[in-house]
């Protein structure tokens, strides 16, 4: 039994969902998603969304959890959006962004630049005293998600001074390094 798939989703205020052909898609006031389903079933009852499988198979068990846990993840996006927080660990590390153009310097002879895509919104936060933010919003979790690992992986934390591009909240596991 799916534990996750039985649980229905709440469709918030001004949000809707409409299932054709296979593609289940949600508006709200942050955008529309779309996702292709398989195996499944969509149904839109007073206010909840209840996905349904049509055997016990172990195939159908595991896509039952996993195409409930993605609608939720839409419903949630159009209504409130998901938020991604970088922090840039390094003594001259620096990130700033003109638009779409995120400027990363990581300590490389050059400077880094990566076009994020149209629908994640970049915002770039330098204080005096503290490490450089680098925060993505948008309504598509995946995206959000793809872009964040992306930047991460231009210069990863290393485990002995923790130095690099890491997430907000996110532990490292740290080596003790030479002992005299």
């Amino acid at each position: 039994m799916s534990r996750i798939g039985n649980n229905p989703i709440a469709l918030p205020e001004g949000v809707t969902l409409e299932v054709n052909n296979n593609v289940v898609t949600v508006k709200g006031k942050l955008g529309e998603l779309s996702q292709e389903i398989k195996d499944v079933t969509v149904k839109v009852e007073d206010g909840n969304v209840v996905v349904e499988r049509p055997t016990e198979s172990k195939d159908h068990k595991a896509k039952h959890g996993l195409y409930r846990s993605l609608i939720n993840n839409m419903v949630t996006g159009v209504s409130k959006g998901w938020t991604k927080e970088l922090e840039l660990v390094g003594v001259g590390y620096r990130a700033s962004n003109q638009g779409q153009k995120l400027d990363l310097a990581l300590g490389f002879s050059h400077n880094i630049v990566l076009n994020v895509a149209p629908e994640v919104k970049v915002e770039t936060v330098s204080e005096k005293g503290k490490n450089p933010l680098v925060k993505l919003t948008s309504h598509d979790k995946q995206l959000v998600g793809q872009v964040a690992a992306k930047i991460r992986s231009f210069r990863k934390p290393e485990p002995y001074k923790g130095k690099g591009v890491k997430f907000v909240g996110e532990e490292l596991r740290r080596k003790a390094g030479k002992t005299a």
